[in-house]
């Protein structure tokens, strides 16, 4: 059984006791939003994060708008890729778009490959002098990633298998 804490609508706290992978189907999902249950509303605020800003992230690979995304790209990586920085990053741009509907989709499998990607990007930057505040920023992304992974283990089921 795992124990949870809530805290109610008068501010009181409240413990509950509930069986371990059942937190999702014990209280409605509006009264899971209303407050009743804080890992719940974590879940949806980081499902929310990690689908918008994949998606958001990897479509403007493609238009560089919020930043000229080339100059991220560590020179090892520019020197393997098989043409320009730019062309790689439509290749980026594309999986980060994946990832992000697969968290939309199913968190319980795209948060980590989110978190994956994140450690590929992280690895990429530490290896380019003057980017160190952005790994530094993607760790605490990282982070995230992971937090919604262990997240939805609670509150996505796996997917079933048909076993006929």
């Amino acid at each position: 059984y795992l124990s949870l804490l809530s805290i109610e609508g008068n501010g009181r706290m409240q413990a509950s006791a509930l069986h371990e992978g059942t937190a999702s189907r014990s209280t409605s999902t509006f009264a899971a939003l209303r407050g009743r249950e804080a890992g719940y509303q974590a879940f949806v605020l980081l499902r929310i994060a990690f689908t918008v800003a994949p998606i958001a992230f990897g479509l403007d690979k493609f238009f560089n708008v919020m930043v000229d995304w080339p100059i991220y790209l560590a020179p090892w990586i520019n020197d393997i890729a098989p043409a320009s920085g730019q062309d790689f990053m439509y290749l980026v741009g594309g999986v980060e778009i994946l990832a992000g509907a697969a968290v939309a989709i199913k968190p319980r499998y795209g948060a980590p490959v989110v978190a994956a990607w994140l450690a590929g990007i992280i690895i990429n930057l530490l290896t380019v002098p003057g980017f160190y505040d952005v790994a530094l920023r993607d760790f605490g992304l990282l982070l995230g990633a992971l937090t919604l992974a262990r997240l939805a283990l609670a509150y996505d089921p796996p997917l079933k298998r048909d076993r006929s």
